[in-house]
């Protein structure tokens, strides 16, 4: 067996890599800041694709794809656009190599094979995509214009951690065009709330809802909405964004629609998405020094029947027991594995999976048989429960429902605990030094303010919440008036 993981309590960000790796999630690929995503863990990330495809198709969008790569002057329309990301593109120059005169064996890039103008590899794809929209859009009728694409994008980092942070990662993104600024907004706001649903419903981790700060807005957009969530370390993780882009990119790439009122005007736009980086939230929200705790709404396997048998015939016997079951935790939509190898032992089974963190583990054995009952053991509490093996079906079901309950209130109390409110700027700092979190404060309102904090303690706005209470106040920093509070907390 392999040794333990790290302690989160000792060394927060091995443990995390670690977890990663050894629960077979994701490992580093030969190209630099590159993952490649391992069977186990693309199956969470499928379930998670599911979910939200569902809800999207639920909310009116329809799913297309678009080009990988963006012609250079269409990247450069929106120029906000254009600017923010520009030190992050990967860029295409050529479009041949050749055989190395001067090395034989190897490739040179063809100097005769320069492409006529650059393509940049997607970091994003409002450019491409609005280009298109010219052409599909012409009158009120064809709008609301509600698509979706599943893809990969490209953002050369230079400081990469699997999910969180690579040079290469998969995502959603959603791209619709209104007649109206008020539909535009309504869609964004409502794409907000389906993340934050899907967050706390299906991954259980609580979010707050907030808009961004004009310094850590999308390029481009004239509001930027997210969802923020708390580690275990009690860092933010943002967790999903989505973006209010007002006629920018319609007045870029001249998107015009004629209006029931037979008046021309730009459409109204939106975009909104979110990435792989949501699978190193669900590992650091719930997961603990033994390994992955998954919600069983995302959980790959959600229940695992472990033997304990000498022999064929007693495996026999066993199997003629747990075969009825698999059949029935089946029938109820329930993923559910047997696993009868003799290649590890139990111990060694029950080890391998608590750290793949599968939710429920049934052990069975000749004694069980002879009593009619299973041993149940439950990942989140580590609970071992003894069951008829009459009523493991129905008792499975609701331990299913009750894990991803107390899952998500687990990270709720944790989120509680760990909020501070302060109104000094000795209280913000000793907070940040002693017990990070989330920090609720005043701040004036200035970019510049924002900035400052920023340099003196690292922590940043992570945002201004939906539900912030008006209240006067007094910024921490400034002293300058203040009307409610903003969230603040270092993060990833």
């Amino acid at each position: 067996m392999s040794k333990s993981l790290p302690k989160r309590s000792e060394n927060y960000s091995e443990w995390y890599n670690e977890l990663v790796k050894r629960a077979d999630l994701a490992e580093n690929s030969a190209v630099r800041g590159c993952m490649v995503i391992k069977p186990y863990g693309y199956s969470i990330w499928e379930k998670m694709q599911r979910a939200l495809d569902d809800m999207f198709k639920e909310t009116g969008h329809t799913n297309a794809y678009f080009p990988l790569f963006v012609p250079k002057s269409l990247f450069e329309a929106e120029e906000k656009n254009a600017e923010g990301f520009a030190k992050e593109c990967a860029v295409v120059t050529h479009y041949r190599l050749k055989n190395n005169p001067d090395k034989p064996g190897k490739l040179m890039v063809d100097p005769e094979a320069k492409l006529e103008e650059e393509l940049i590899v997607r970091p994003t794809s409002e450019a491409i995509i609005w280009s298109t929209y010219k052409n599909w859009i012409q009158s009120y009728r064809d709008l609301p214009l509600l698509i979706n694409q599943w893809a990969n994008v490209v953002r050369w980092e230079m400081r990469t951690r699997l999910f969180l942070r690579t040079a290469e990662f998969l995502w959603q993104e959603g791209h619709t065009a209104h007649a109206t600024r008020e539909e535009a907004i309504a869609e964004t706001e409502q794409m907000l709330h389906v993340y934050a649903t899907f967050a706390e419903e299906f991954m259980a981790v609580p979010v707050i809802r907030g808009k961004k700060t004009a310094n850590e807005r999308f390029a481009g957009a004239e509001d930027t909405y997210c969802i923020e969530a708390m580690m275990q370390d009690g860092k933010a993780l943002q967790a999903g964004t989505s973006h209010f882009l007002g006629q920018n990119f319609a007045k870029a790439f001249d998107v015009k629609f004629v209006s029931k009122e037979n008046k021309q005007d730009y459409v109204w736009g939106t975009s909104w998405g979110v990435s792989t980086r949501l699978m190193g939230a669900l590992i650091m929200a719930h997961s603990d020094d033994e390994g992955l705790i998954l919600p069983p709404k995302l959980a790959p396997i959600q229940v695992v029947i472990v033997p304990i048998f000498k022999g064929e015939e007693q495996l026999n016997l066993i199997s003629e027991t747990v075969l009825p079951i698999v059949a029935e935790l089946k029938k109820k939509g329930i993923s559910v594995k047997f696993d009868h190898s003799d290649k590890q032992s139990p111990g060694f089974k029950f080890a391998e999976y608590e750290l793949k963190g599968v939710p429920i583990r049934l052990a069975i054995g000749a004694r069980d048989l002879a009593n009619g009952t299973v041993e149940v053991a439950r990942r989140d509490t580590k609970e071992k429960k003894t069951y008829a093996i009459s009523e493991i079906v129905e008792t499975v079901s609701n331990l299913l429902e009750d894990i991803q309950t107390n899952i998500y209130q687990r990270a709720l109390n944790f989120r509680f605990e760990n909020t501070h409110q302060v109104d000094t700027w000795d209280e913000f700092t000793k907070i940040l030094e002693e017990n990070p979190g989330f920090i609720a404060a005043h701040w004036d309102g200035t970019p510049e303010t924002e900035e400052k904090i920023k340099e003196l303690t690292k922590a940043t706005i992570r945002c201004i919440p939906l539900e912030a209470v008006e209240e006067e106040g007094k910024c921490i920093l400034t002293g300058n008036p203040s009307s409610k509070r903003v969230i603040f907390a270092k993060s990833y």
